[in-house]
């Protein structure tokens, strides 16, 4: 009579036949999908889970997406996602090509993590562009305004929110009383590359400096 098989083998035998069903089943994913689900990245012979960034503006080509820990992307995954690499990335463009399709439990035994491997330091995709958007919003409720100032391009989204932090001091309090008739207001975001032209350089410039002068311009 065969053996029965141990509740640990059995696990390994479950996990072995998710995988293969994950790849040989993919869930498709299609550019401009508006989704909070998590996708699947290959790089070479490993799949990794990544969160992707509504309103990156690249085409169908590129979208930008973070790495996270193939377990969980939630605060039980900071250690473990600490110590194989996957906090040390920011936000990355990802070619389209590369996405598998959703996530999928099945993936997680191809991941860097799973197999005790740390993320390279070079992951293969460039680090995706970021901007700050300063912008003047009608306080009617009519949601009528325009933007005030665009402050990009950021390589790196802890520089970004460091500008951000400075800005939102900078309006504390003062949000509606800088322009009248409107509210000012900042918010993050993947840098319109077909606009390039209209974003100020945020580097070595002082950008509390930026917004008092485009609110001035807007009180003329």
């Amino acid at each position: 009579m065969p053996r029965a098989v141990s509740p640990e083998g059995q696990a390994v035998v479950d996990e072995f036949r998710s995988m293969l069903t994950a790849l040989h089943n993919p869930e498709p994913w299609t550019p401009g999908t508006c989704s909070a689900r998590d996708i699947a990245v290959r790089f070479g012979p490993f799949v990794e889970r990544a969160q992707t960034l509504p309103g990156d503006d690249h085409g169908p080509d590129l979208i930008a997406v973070t790495l996270v820990h193939p377990s969980t992307p939630y605060a039980g995954a900071s250690l473990p996602g600490r110590q194989f690499g996957y906090t040390e990335h920011d936000w990355l463009s990802c070619p389209t090509t590369s996405i598998v399709g959703y996530w999928q439990p099945g993936y997680t035994q191809l991941a860097h993590a799973a197999n005790g491997l740390h993320l390279p330091d070079d992951i293969g995709m460039v680090p995706a562009l970021y901007a700050l958007y300063i912008e003047a919003r009608k306080r009617d409720d009519s949601h009528d305004g325009y933007t005030l100032l665009r402050l990009g391009s950021y390589t790196q989204t802890r520089h970004a929110q460091q500008d951000g932090d400075r800005l939102i001091a900078a309006l504390d309090g003062r949000e509606t009383t800088l322009a009248p008739g409107y509210r000012i207001t900042m918010r993050f975001g993947p840098l319109c590359v077909s606009d390039h032209q209209l974003f100020t350089d945020p580097y070595e410039t002082d950008v509390v400096a930026l917004l008092n002068a485009a609110v001035a311009d807007v009180c003329r």
